[in-house]
């Protein structure tokens, strides 16, 4: 019988999500270990996560599993990629081809499950033209909108300096994008119906410093 399923709604807090990334990413490993099913106290115990935590986020999608037996492996793995919309290619555009940037670039999990990396843009004209370590040839910045549109760009990754993100993240929305991950050290003025995730290195490692120096 195929398990019970609720429309998401929008009181679903972002670390639920973040966390039915890592299930998935968990749920891969097992399947490919050839485990047929699991139950949420082994899924914790194997993989240091919380048992309780799992059934209650899965909880928010739906009926998943059968008491005393657990989740078939495969079955939730499949749920798991259609709640995320993985099920669908999103295709990717990266904004500064800096060493971040083409690091990115050729990063596998930007390349593989439901990502594809279509283009990588800079302003620089010495970079205009290089490839990168993916294979792809950087393009001018200037191309952005009309990239977007062309090649149906669903997310996009600013990896310029600071003092030009505001911009690239205007320009982004400008094209239509609605869903952006900011790695530029800086807060953005967001837009209504406009998803940022901001990935601030300097700040993480600020926050381990501080645990060195006030440990638990």
């Amino acid at each position: 019988m195929p398990p019970k399923r609720r429309t998401p709604s929008e009181g679903i807090s972002d670390l639920t999500i973040a966390r039915l990334s890592i299930y998935l990413r968990y749920l891969q490993v097992l399947e490919a270990e050839e485990v047929q099913t699991v139950s949420s106290q082994d899924l914790a115990d194997r993989f240091h996560l919380n048992s309780a935590q799992i059934r209650k986020d899965l909880a928010c999608f739906g009926e998943f599993g059968i008491r005393g037996v657990g989740y078939n492996v495969r079955e939730l793995k499949d749920h798991l990629i259609e709640i995320l919309a993985l099920d669908h290619e999103r295709r990717v555009v990266v904004v500064g081809a800096g060493n971040l940037g083409t690091a990115l670039s050729h990063f596998s999990g930007f390349n593989t499950g439901g990502f594809r990396i279509v283009a990588v843009l800079d302003s620089d004209p010495q970079k205009i033209g290089r490839r990168t370590p993916g294979g792809l040839t950087i393009e001018p910045a200037v191309k952005l909108g009309e990239i977007v549109r062309q090649r149906k760009v669903h997310i996009g990754v600013i990896t310029v300096p600071s003092t030009a993100a505001q911009e690239v993240f205007d320009e982004m929305v400008s094209a239509g994008v609605q869903a952006v991950l900011n790695f530029a050290p800086t807060q953005l003025k967001e837009y209504p119906n406009v998803k940022v995730r901001n990935v601030d290195l300097k700040v993480n490692l600020e926050f381990l410093s501080f645990f060195l120096r006030h440990p638990h």
